[in-house]
């Protein structure tokens, strides 16, 4: 089931993208192909190039190619995903020839957060500076898009106005986890910095929590062990009281907003990349999912301080920014649900 929901959310992707042509001969990199979001932009990629003969090439430096493999299947090619670390990038390896970087690269567990603080805080911030300073030695570049994340924001609690992009929150440079957090701020200031001082097509994405068919059966995050609940009958567990709150998106929504971005962007601003209307308490996509999918089961409390969570946080994210790019999201918090649940069946 889970193929056949991801193979449709790519075909639907390919019938509603409003300009393919644009991409027509052009040549992407794409770091964290592996990951989710990162490989469904490339499937996307190749099913673009196929329906409308774009004769796209991509590059995806890969630490495992037996995963690259088992991800991609048919599409798996040794001369698209290449075993190259990002800290080994180089145009002697990937040449100068790339007009597109889409950079996912990055670690997302919260436990692996607080385990690996050095190496995460490293990822991310050293992998990018590799990727910037590889990227300004290109003959044609045409842009950059650093995928950031709405923890750049650290705590916010009124959600009586929505956050734009010029608005920042208190993170605490002690806390443990902040190093995913201020990684990701380092890493946005070092984009804008390259997009300043050196003129780079540079644009920030700064992506909501994104979910749908494709997210993988062990992830941890809490809407995919909500959608686990729903298909098992069990009941759903909260490690924290469920108050804080963010808007989410789908992964082939957020994949177009992506490309809307890198092709309508401006350089050296960051966009904020969620579906307003979704906009929910943890509690409440608790009983969201217990309301629209699995009745019979309870929704319990047992708090717990070692999961690595983020600090208590209500993110009510503005996109205007986006939509005047053009971008409007196609699905909403149902139908994200239905795909995932059913994907995960």
């Amino acid at each position: 089931m889970h193929s056949n929901i991801l193979t449709e959310d790519i075909r639907s992707f390919t019938e509603n993208f409003a300009f393919p042509n644009e991409l027509r001969e052009k040549h992407f990199l794409i770091t964290g192909a592996t990951g989710l979001l990162g490989s469904i932009m490339t499937k996307c990629l190749f099913a673009l190039n196929e329906k409308y003969q774009l004769h796209l090439s991509l590059s995806c430096p890969v630490r495992d190619q037996q995963k690259a493999e088992l991800i991609y299947g048919k599409s798996f090619r040794p001369s698209i995903f290449e075993q190259v670390d990002i800290n080994e990038i180089s145009t002697a390896n990937l040449g100068t020839e790339i007009d597109y970087i889409l950079h996912f690269a990055a670690p997302t567990a919260s436990r692996y957060f607080i385990e690996h603080p050095v190496e995460t805080f490293e990822t991310i911030v050293g992998g990018t500076e590799k990727l910037l300073s590889f990227a300004q030695n290109l003959n044609h570049l045409k842009g950059f898009v650093y995928i950031s994340s709405l923890e750049v924001y650290g705590s916010i609690l009124d959600d009586s106005k929505p956050v734009t992009e010029e608005k920042q929150g208190y993170i605490n440079p002690l806390d443990i986890r902040s190093c995913y957090s201020l990684g990701k701020r380092a890493a946005e200031c070092l984009c804008h910095a390259y997009a300043a001082e050196r003129s780079m097509p540079i644009f920030i994405a700064r992506l909501t929590q994104t979910f749908g068919a494709g997210i993988a059966a062990s992830d941890q995050r809490v809407f995919a062990q909500f959608a686990r609940s729903a298909t098992s009958g069990s009941n759903i567990v909260l490690h924290t009281t469920g108050l804080s709150a963010k808007p989410y998106c789908y992964t082939t929504d957020a994949t177009s907003a992506l490309l809307y971005i890198l092709l309508r962007g401006e350089s050296g601003t960051a966009y904020n990349v969620a579906n307003e209307s979704t906009y929910i308490s943890i509690r409440s996509m608790a009983e969201f999912v217990r309301e629209h999918f699995a009745p019979q089961i309870q929704i319990k409390i047992e708090q717990q301080s070692d999961c690595g969570y983020a600090p208590t946080t209500r993110l009510k994210l503005d996109c205007t920014r986006l939509q005047k790019l053009g971008w409007t999201p196609r699905y909403d918090l149902l139908q994200m649900f239905q795909n995932l649940i059913n994907s995960l069946a």
